[in-house]
């Protein structure tokens, strides 16, 4: 089984993402500065088009506005974090922190384009779902990901688990992907699916962001080698009665309170 293993984030000198310390601008006051980053708090936007460089490999570029003037932000490669400051009509940021992880040879330059943007202090405009960045060296157009992405419904979705979830570990695998475990929960509370090798029924309660599920029960059929191993992941988060539940897009996770969990996709 592949398994893909979290990848901590280390802080890195501001030559190698191409930022610089920001600067405080005159004439802009506290409020001002506020009122605009609640404009973006808790939204996530992806790029849809792109006057000038091209993003290696194709991006998109995806930018998430967290709390605490948070910044999060992925080109295709590897994920910078840290604080960001609008002054000025201007997104300026500070030191970002920014996983090291290995990319395709095609998206190699992303972390460098990612870098000359924000070290440019792009300018920012907001009209409803579209956010634009502009430098002297060409324009991003961004929307909103609620828009161009929006989230699917829990409730009438086929889900297919595409990774398993353990403390310190996602993994998947081609097993994984031939087994096809499923999970879809009806408007009557019902949850039926299968488990990579049996089919199962449920009931499950939606409560806010948690589902409460009743007591498993399960076909009792053999199964191949390598979906037992997938069988027992699908059944520990099932059976472990409350679950939290989050979605974004088309991505479903469940996790227990105990650290293990099932990522899912919604079937077209």
């Amino acid at each position: 089984m592949h398994i893909t293993r979290a990848t901590r984030l280390r802080f890195v000198p501001f030559a190698a993402l191409g930022l610089t310390a920001s600067t405080v601008i005159a004439g802009c006051g506290n409020d001002e500065m506020g009122a605009a980053m609640d404009e973006l708090t808790g939204r996530t936007f992806l790029s849809t088009e792109i006057a000038g460089a091209a993003i290696p490999g194709g991006g998109p570029l995806r930018l998430e506005f967290g709390e605490d003037s948070r910044i999060i932000a992925n080109a295709g490669c590897n994920t910078a974090s840290g604080t960001a400051r609008l002054e000025s009509g201007r997104i300026i940021t500070g030191e970002l922190a920014m996983t090291l992880i290995g990319c395709p040879p095609e998206t190699a330059g992303a972390d460098e384009w990612l870098g000359a943007l924000f070290a440019a202090e792009p300018e920012w405009t907001l009209e409803d779902a579209t956010l634009t960045l502009r430098t002297d060296n060409g324009q991003v157009t961004l929307v909103d990901r609620t828009v161009m992405d929006p989230d699917r419904a829990l409730i009438g979705t086929e889900w297919v688990v595409d990774s398993l979830i353990e403390r310190d570990a996602i993994s998947t695998s081609t097993d994984l992907e031939e087994a096809r475990p499923t999970l879809t929960i009806d408007e009557y509370g019902r949850a039926t699916g299968n488990t990579g090798c049996n089919n199962f029924n449920a009931t499950a309660e939606i409560e806010e962001d948690r589902i409460i599920f009743g007591p498993l029960a399960t076909t009792r059929m053999a199964c191949l080698p390598g979906r037992d191993e997938i069988e027992r992941a699908v059944l520990q988060t099932l059976s472990s009665t409350t679950v939290s539940v989050s979605i974004e897009a088309a991505t479903l996770t469940l996790m227990t309170d105990a650290g293990h969990g099932l990522r899912f996709y919604a079937a077209q």
